[in-house]
């Protein structure tokens, strides 16, 4: 059982670590660095090694290795978990996960699943230099056969990722933004001026708007550590310039439910998708095609907001530069409310 319920996202996915080994001998993790007392680059397997010895394996530098290793034992009925330091490191495994875990239950005529999760830490603003900084989940998102999930503080991240491991009989991709593991969860906070809805799906997906409010002008879709950008821009927004604002917030990346925004934007027809990962080819762009396929006629404007084109660089002020922040999101939605006016 899990004990004093957890008040950061870091605290949460270490208790649910923690839960689901107690809970279910199946479960197996692998990684780098993973062993006590250092528990991992990020410290989120901190005391697993202690606790359980003979089910967590350290393992050498080879992130295609440690997967395919996972993968067999998947395929033998165990749960394993793989900790990748980096998720700039998935690009070494990227074989083993797109030609190998996404395709085997088909490739087998569904006689075999393979319930595994790669969990694995994204995402800059730490000045780690451009290959310790990028967020690739989008290199993904296209591969049939594999889950991606996304944490955030909002929710319960450690249920989600529990879930994932011993509910899922398909590979999952788990993305934790290193910004959010000291985050307070958002059930912890001072949050009586935020009303909070959440689907009741495995992955929710939650929309945030401020309590209160006259009906929102805009809908920013987002995910990650993006959630809480938008919401320091939907406060300020709201309490500085009486724009309101709907923000719908994803888990599940792919596949995704495309409902909870189309009910949000039939509400504002104006969207704006917020992303840590470069603009080409992004996740915002996949969310604008459904988007206008399904309700195109409803959407007065759209555009989407993501990193600059270019490696994420070591230099604090380049990094800030280069990665969405605050400002820049409540730079875009102005420009979205005007060119509606224009309309």
């Amino acid at each position: 059982m899990m004990c004093m319920p957890p008040d950061t996202v870091l605290k949460s996915l270490n208790q649910a670590l923690h839960h689901v080994f107690s809970t279910d001998a199946r479960v197996y993790l692998l990684g780098e660095d993973i062993l006590d007392p250092y528990g991992g680059a990020f410290k989120v397997s901190q005391g697993l090694s202690t606790n359980y010895p003979e089910r967590v394996l350290t393992t050498p530098i080879s992130e295609a290795g440690m997967i395919g290793v996972a993968a067999g034992m998947a395929l033998r009925g165990l749960h394993p978990v793989v900790e990748i330091m980096f998720g700039d490191f998935l690009t070494l495994a990227a074989d083993q996960i797109i030609n190998h875990i996404a395709k085997f239950r088909w490739m087998y005529n569904d006689q075999v699943r393979l319930p595994m999760v790669i969990r694995t830490p994204m995402g800059g603003r730490r000045s780690y230099g451009p290959t310790h900084s990028q967020t690739l989940e989008k290199l993904f998102l296209g591969i049939p056969g594999i889950e991606i999930l996304a944490a955030s503080s909002l929710g319960d991240p450690g249920e989600m990722l529990a879930n994932a491991i011993l509910q899922s009989e398909d590979p999952v991709l788990f993305i934790e933004n290193k910004l959010l593991y000291p985050l307070s969860l958002f059930s912890v906070r001072d949050s009586g001026d935020l009303e909070l809805e959440t689907s009741s799906d495995l992955y929710p997906v939650y929309t945030l708007r401020i309590c209160g409010a006259p009906p929102p002008d805009l809908t920013m879709a987002t995910y990650g550590y993006m959630a809480e950008l938008a919401l320091q821009a939907q406060h300020q927004l709201a309490f500085e310039e009486e724009i309101f604002t709907e923000i719908v917030v994803y888990s599940k990346l792919s596949p995704f439910q495309i409902d909870p925004l189309l009910l949000s934007l039939h509400k504002t027809s104006r969207l704006l998708t917020i992303e840590e990962g470069t603009l080409t080819l992004g996740w915002g762009a996949e969310i604008l095609a459904r988007c206008f396929e399904q309700v195109g006629n409803k959407i007065v404007t759209a555009s989407r907001l993501a990193a600059h084109e270019h490696p994420i660089p070591a230099s604090k002020p380049l990094e800030e530069y280069a990665l969405p922040d605050t400002k820049r999101i409540i730079s875009t939605v102005h420009h979205l409310l005007q060119r509606g006016e224009c309309s």
